[in-house]
Parts: C-alpha cells; structure tokens; sequence
C-alpha cells in the first residue's frame, strides 16, 4: 500500500511541475503519461541517483547541500529523455531551468502531499 501512495504522490507532483513550468508538458493521455513517468523517475531514483549524489558528495559539501537540487534537476531531465526516446511517452522537459524548477516543484510538491496523506 505504502508504494501505491508514493506512486500517487509522485504523479500528482509531477502534474503539478507541468503545470507550472513552462517547460514541461505532457502530451497524449496525460493520466497515464503521469502514471508511466512516476514509475520511470522512482527508477532511476531507486537506481542511478545514489550513484551520483555518492560521486557528487564533494561540491554538494561546498555548497551545503545546495548541489542536490542540480542532482535532481538532472535525474528529472533523464527521466524525460528515458520516456520519450525509450517508451515513446510524451513527457516532455525543456533545458536544464525547465528540469531545475519542475525538480524543485516535484520535491516540495512531494513533501506537502506526503505529510498531509495518512499513511
């Protein structure tokens, strides 16, 4: 059940970063390109962020911890590019602000709904 809830808060905060980026969209039917890049994104979080915030430990120390936004920002991105060139799924994220600020929303968007949803 717990990944059932996590899947509903990711789709709905990344709905939430298309909505209010500019430069992100989805296109075709939206609710299951919400569905589909919830999976793709826990993915690559599950597999390939600890890989690079592990290699990123040093700048994300200088800049007290400020570099893991950069680091979400681009696992947002490659999720984008995993979605539309490997399962043709229109989820579109255009250029790094575009992934910097749909990240940022996504977090904070994540955070909010998860302290509210009951568990």
């Amino acid at each position: 059940m717990n990944i059932l809830r996590r899947w509903l808060i990711s789709s709905l905060s990344l709905f939430a970063a298309a909505w209010l980026v500019p430069g992100i969209r989805a296109e075709g039917n939206t609710l299951a390109v919400y569905i589909v890049m919830a999976v793709i994104l826990g993915l690559i979080n599950l597999t390939v962020k600890p890989l690079l915030t592990l290699l990123s430990l040093p700048i994300t120390i200088l800049t007290l911890g400020l570099f893991i936004l950069v680091v979400n920002a681009i696992m947002l991105w490659f999720a984008s590019a995993i979605a539309v060139n490997l399962f043709n799924i229109g989820f579109y994220v255009e250029g790094f602000w575009s992934a910097f600020l749909g990240a940022l929303i996504v977090s904070v968007v994540s955070m909010i709904l998860s302290s509210h949803l009951p568990e």
